[in-house]
Parts: C-alpha cells; structure tokens; sequence
C-alpha cells in the first residue's frame, strides 16, 4: 500500500513538472508574440519613429523653412536619436489627434497632450514628462478694468480651441455662465477677440502672455500671471503595449536627471528668441 502511495505521488510530481515546463515554454512563446507585435519593435524594424503632432506655441510650430519647430520637435528628435531611428512628424489637428493614434496613424502623440481621465480609457499615457498652466488674455476694449468676477455673465464670450477641455474647463472654473466659441486652432480663436467679437482667450500659456506682448494696445490679462489650471504633459500611446511606456518612461526619468528636457523647456518656454524663426501667420 505504501509502494502503491509513493508511486502515486512521483507520478503526480513528475505530471506537475511536465505542466509546469510546457507553460514556461507557452509563457516564453507568447512573451515573443507579443514582443514581436509591440510598436517599439515596429519602430525598429521600420527605421522610424512615427510622431503624432498638433500645431500649438511653442510646443510645435512650422518655421519659415517649412520645417517644424518647437519644444516638442526637439524632444521628439532626442528620442528618436536615442532610438537609433528617423522621425517622421505627422500633423494632425488637436480635436483628431486621438482617434488618428488608435487608427494606427502614427506611433506616439508628442504634442504636449494633459493627463485626462477620460483619454485615458480610450489611450494609455506615460509618466509626465513637463508641466504646463492655462491662462487668459482678454480683449482690453470690451474688459477694460474688469476683475475676474465680471467675466462671469451670460452676455460674455470666451474662445478656445476646438478639443481642448483643460481650456473648457477653465472657463467653466471662472465663468461657468459665459458662453464658450470653439475653434479648430488657436489663431482663429485669438482672432475674435482681437477683433472683439469675442471678450477672452483662454489657451495654454505661454500664448495668452505671448499675446497681451505682441498686441499690447489690444489684449491685456486680467488675471497677471496667475494660471487657471495646472496640467502635466505626456506621451500617448494606443492601448494594450507595455514595452513602449516602459521605455518612455525610462527615457523621462534620464533625460530630467541628464537636464535635457529643462534645457529644452527653459529655451522654448522662458524667452522668445526662436521668435524670427517661425513662419509668419496667414493673413
């Protein structure tokens, strides 16, 4: 009976090792599979990283070479650089960027895209990697003297850009009764109120301060320097792909130790000395 159980017991020991080496041969079989499937692989194999980008000051612009330029270009590059890859830009507008990710478009949305819970259902986001704030610049004519409680009336208009909910939800954070005019880019929604038919603009700085400086006799900030809301930036990518957040963030964590995305940061952000470079607007 005892020869019987011991017997027994080797078999059941000898059956679980069999198990347990087929699925660690599965596991190892299904870990290249998906390894294979992954975009960084893809990006290898192509040669090219494939970026997803949104004209917004000075995140990205297009200088007067055609070329683009700005804050993100020069991240994106860097990237790509250490990827041992080319970059290819694919621009996108803002209000389309998302869908054109998961449609298999472009690789990574760089476009100083926020954190959003929302967005993040549909696509998953890295580590923050820069940290940006929203501010208003207001017609000086139709607000001249007005404190922030006076934008919020029925009568007022504000403008942002189509897509951008940090910039909704600042509006709604500082005149929920205000109307909101929605336009597909920043230029246009700047322009009604520089024409003033429209009270405030309220966007992603540093374009408001940008503004009250470039058109000083026209727009003024009510609220100084003070932002209506602070957001995070990331990289986005489409869903269900571990290996190209990990090696995102990665990247963030060296590139801030290293001091590369500050100097980069400093550079775009903290003066205008690219001004002369930027293509002028169409009139």
């Amino acid at each position: 009976m005892k020869t019987l159980r011991r017997n027994f017991l080797k078999l059941a020991m000898a059956t679980a090792l069999a198990g347990a080496l087929v699925t660690g041969a599965e596991a190892q079989t299904v870990s290249k599979q998906l390894a294979g499937e992954s975009v960084l692989e893809t990006i290898k194999k192509r040669g090219k990283l494939r970026a997803g980008v949104s004209s917004f000051v000075p995140w990205v612009m297009r200088a007067k070479d055609g070329s683009l330029i700005g804050f993100e270009i020069d991240v994106a590059k860097k990237i790509a650089k250490d990827m041992d890859v080319e970059i290819e830009f694919v621009p996108t507008p803002f209000s389309g960027i998302i869908p054109a990710l998961i449609a298999g478009e472009f690789d990574i949305i760089m476009t100083g895209i926020s954190l959003v819970p929302k967005r993040n259902l549909t696509i998953n986001f890295s580590n923050p990697y820069n940290w940006g704030g929203i501010g208003m610049a207001a017609n000086r004519k139709l607000t001249d003297g007005w404190k922030p409680e006076d934008f919020n009336k029925p009568s007022v208009t504000f403008t942002v850009r189509r897509g951008s909910n940090d910039s909704i939800f600042s509006v709604k954070k500082i005149a929920p009764k205000a109307k909101i005019r929605q336009f597909d880019d920043d230029a246009q929604a700047i322009q009604d109120v520089l024409n003033g038919t429209a009270h405030a603009f309220v966007t992603a700085e540093p374009k408001p301060t940008n503004y009250a400086r470039d058109y000083a006799d026209r727009v003024w900030q009510p609220l100084g320097k003070e932002k209506l809301l602070r957001w995070p930036s990331a990289f986005a990518v489409r869903k269900g792909d571990p290996d190209i957040l990990n090696w995102l963030n990665n990247w963030i964590t060296l590139s801030t130790e290293r001091g590369f995305i500050e100097e980069r940061h400093d550079y775009w952000f903290r003066n205008v000395a690219w001004k002369d470079l930027v293509a002028p607007k169409k009139k």
